[in-house]
Order: C-alpha cells, then structure tokens, then sequence
C-alpha cells in the first residue's frame, strides 16, 4: 500500500533536492553483427541500434511525465567495438564510431558508450588500430564515448597499454584543442571496469551480458546532503544509518524507473547503479556532503575517512532496495561536473594528492580533471598507473578521465558546458616518471589475486 508521507517526501526530493534518474542505458550486443566486409559491417550496427532503441527516448518521456521523476539522459551502450571490428584498419574504426554518431542522431540519445577495447593482459592487432582511432573518433563526432580497460586484479597492469593511452590522450586534446579539448571528457582508461555501468563515458555493454538490457543510474547527492543536515550533530553511527535509509529510497525510485523502462521496451532489466553522481548545480554536490558531515572542506584531513563511510552507507542501503544492484555504485568525484569540487580546488584546499587518496574508497576515481595543456605524455602516463594501481591492489574498479587543456595553465579555468561543467586546472608534480614508463611490459597480479 502506498504511504502518503513516502510520497509527499519524494516529490520533496525531486523539487527541493536535485533527485532524478541520471540515465537510462540500453545496452545492445553487437556480436551478431560481425562482418569480414567494413560497410557491411557499419550498416548492421546502425540498422540494430536504430532498431532496438528507436522508442527509447520516447519511453523515458513517457515515464518522466507517469511519475514526476526527471530523467536527465537517455543513453545507448554497445558491445567493445574493438571485438565486433576485428582487424580493421584504424580508418575502418573511425568509420564505425561516425556510424554510432549517426545512430545516436537518428535515436535521439544524449550518449552512445562502446567505443572500447579491453587490453588488460595484451592487445590484438583490432585492439591497437581502434585505440589509434580514438583521437580521430572522439574529435570527428559528438555523443560518441570511449574506454579502454588496461588492468584487471587477476592479469595486473598492462604497461604498453597504459603508455599508448597516455599518446592517445595528449593526441586527443590537440585535436579538439579549439572546444577546450572535449574530446578527452568522452574518454576513460579503466581498471576492474564493469560490464554493465550505465554512467558515461565508461558505459559499453560486456561479453557476459545479454543480446540487451536496460540499466539506470540514479543520483541524489542533494537529498543526501539535506538528510544529514536534518539529522543534526548525531554521531557517526547514526549518521551512516540516515545515509543507508536515504540511499535505500533513492534506490526505489531506480528500481520503479528501471523496470518500467525494461517492461514498455521490451528489453530485460539489468541492474540500478546507485552511485551519487553530482552535477555542476548548486546542492547537488558530493563535496557538498561531505562538508555537511562536518568538514570545514572537502579535501581538509578527515576527508578520505568521510568518504569512505558515505560509500558504504550508499551501498548498504542501496543492495536493500534492489535484488540487481551494479555498474559502479557508490560515489562519484568528479571535480569539473561537482560545483563543491570546484570550490575546494579554487580555494586550495583539494590537490591532485588529496584526489587520489579519496579515490581508494570511493566508486570510481580521477574523473574530470583539467591539467595544464603542456603536461608531458610520460605524467599522464604516471597519473594512470598510479589510479590503476590503486584499483589492482583493492579489488576494485577505478578509472581516469583527464584532460590536459590545450594552451591552458595552472589556475586557469575550462568550461565545458551542460552536465560537465567548468574545471579548474589543477598543478602537478613536475618530477618526470619517464623512465619508469619506458620500460614496458606488465606489473604482475598483487599476490591476494591468487584466490582459486
């Protein structure tokens, strides 16, 4: 039976506190559409994505309107297109992301995720010539997003990866050096990556999945940040114990969206990421929170602490409210996309440092971080296998999104613009990794990967 309280503190939610669906994802299996002929190729994948998600923006609508509950993006995952491409030479990769571009135009969706390859223990000839393509990709189209997976716990760190993706981000930032190098915003290099994260640009739809499903990710730092502010200088028990029962609603609502999204498309449901994931609007803030929990900043000492219990509680509360809970869950901290991350960096308080120690507790890791355009491939190269390291040793997904600003300095601000925001760029060490990075070859599995 429905509780009116229940309701009347949703709507609460929605109109006071920046609740909503982040996204509905679809994710659709391109395995059938394997072809040793390029066009051939491109014409089934656009045929398929234009099939299977022709209604999904109009249900999304549909389902906004039925239940009051904003739905900010409706997107589209596919398979790793570096395993539907096979040896295609890099121009027949960069025909394929221009044909996902042209299928994300005709469906309308906001982003289409799978632009990807999964190099985690070694790469295939498709592997290479796809991550040659990303600079060219990413600049050449608008809603396409790529990732590459370089590192799992059980295979270790592929270090020539790593080294390629450091070549690949630099080249994408001159590219789209006139948008304020946008392009690296659309791309993500991975540890431990999920197969079913509906949340960009990470999102593509795994090998281990169905022919398709529909995920959603819910947000709410809001609701989150007022729940603790109502509930006063408690302790840090019952503190956790108010975030474990705001998640749990959150949830619901991710779980009421999804299967009626998956009923009305007629596609399996697949899981609710409950991660917090914030926006660049004033009281949507994940740093917001954790000031809220009683930190004169994000990134003052107690932070890493702070983040760690607001996780948990996240997900404690979240596997309670749905049976398929997935993707990355928990808290995102991206600093351009978080109006509170901003702030912490302008006014000195978050460094580079203090980021990648948060990250060792929260759901992903560096994510929309400006740095200056002069920053050489072998530091992008060190950032990465710092990040990724963090995740092999955990047991845990992590990931880097970064974006060396062309012709912008330390202290400079980029603007993205929408939900990506403005990011201040931040300074980093000087010291040079280089060497370090030249040698090569792959950082061993940690012992504890040894489980069987």
């Amino acid at each position: 039976m429905l509780n009116v309280d229940d309701i009347l503190e949703t709507i609460g939610m929605i109109r006071e506190e920046n609740l909503d669906i982040r996204t509905i994802t679809m994710g659709i299996s391109l395995f059938d559409c394997v072809s040793d002929d390029g066009d051939r190729l491109c014409g089934k994948i656009y045929d398929k994505i234009t099939r299977r998600a022709e209604r999904l923006v109009a249900v999304g609508e549909e389902i906004s309107r039925d239940y009051g509950v904003p739905i900010v993006n409706k997107r589209v995952s596919v398979t790793p297109v570096s395993l539907v491409g096979g040896a295609l030479p890099p121009e027949g990769y960069l025909k394929i992301a221009k044909t996902l571009q042209k299928a994300a135009d005709a469906t309308g969706v906001n982003f289409i995720g799978g632009f990807s390859a999964l190099v985690h223990k070694g790469m295939t000839v498709g592997d290479r010539n796809l991550i040659a393509a990303i600079p060219e990709a990413l600049a050449g189209t608008e809603l396409v997003c790529s990732s590459v997976n370089v590192a799992t716990t059980k295979a270790g760190i592929n270090m020539d990866a790593v080294r390629l993706m450091g070549e690949t981000i630099k080249k994408t930032a001159y590219l789209t050096r006139e948008q304020n190098s946008i392009g690296c915003a659309k791309l993500v290099v991975f540890a431990n990556v999920p197969e079913d994260n509906p949340f960009m640009a990470g999102a593509f739809h795994g090998v281990g999945e169905a022919d398709g499903a529909i995920n959603v990710g819910v947000s709410g730092p809001g609701v989150v940040a007022a729940a603790i502010r109502r509930a006063g200088d408690c302790d840090l028990s019952a503190l956790a114990d108010v975030i474990k029962k705001t998640a749990f609603k959150i949830t619901r609502v991710g779980q009421l969206v999804a299967g009626e999204a998956a009923a009305r498309l007629g596609v399996p449901f697949g899981i609710v990421d409950l991660s917090l994931a914030p926006t660049p609007a004033v009281g949507d803030s994940v740093a917001e929170i954790l000031e809220e929990m009683g930190l004169t900043s994000c990134g003052a000492h107690g932070t890493t602490a702070a983040l760690a219990m607001l996780n948990d509680a996240v997900k404690k509360g979240g596997v309670m409210a749905s049976s398929h809970v997935g993707g990355l869950s928990g808290a995102f901290i991206p600093v351009s996309e978080d109006a509170g991350m901003i702030a912490a960096v302008e006014r000195g308080a978050l460094s580079m440092e203090k980021l990648e120690a948060m990250t060792a507790v929260c759901s992903v890791g560096l994510d929309m971080i400006a740095v200056p355009g002069d920053t050489p491939e072998a530091v992008i190269c060190g950032i990465i296998a710092d990040e990724i390291a963090i995740g092999v040793v955990n047991c845990k997904t992590t990931a880097v999104r970064l974006i060396p600003a062309w012709g912008k300095k330390q202290g400079d601000t980029v603007d993205f613009g929408g939900l990506l925001g403005s990011a201040p760029v931040m300074g980093l060490s000087s010291y040079s990794p280089a060497r370090f990075i030249g040698r090569g070859g792959r950082i061993p599995a940690p012992i504890h990967s040894l489980k069987n």
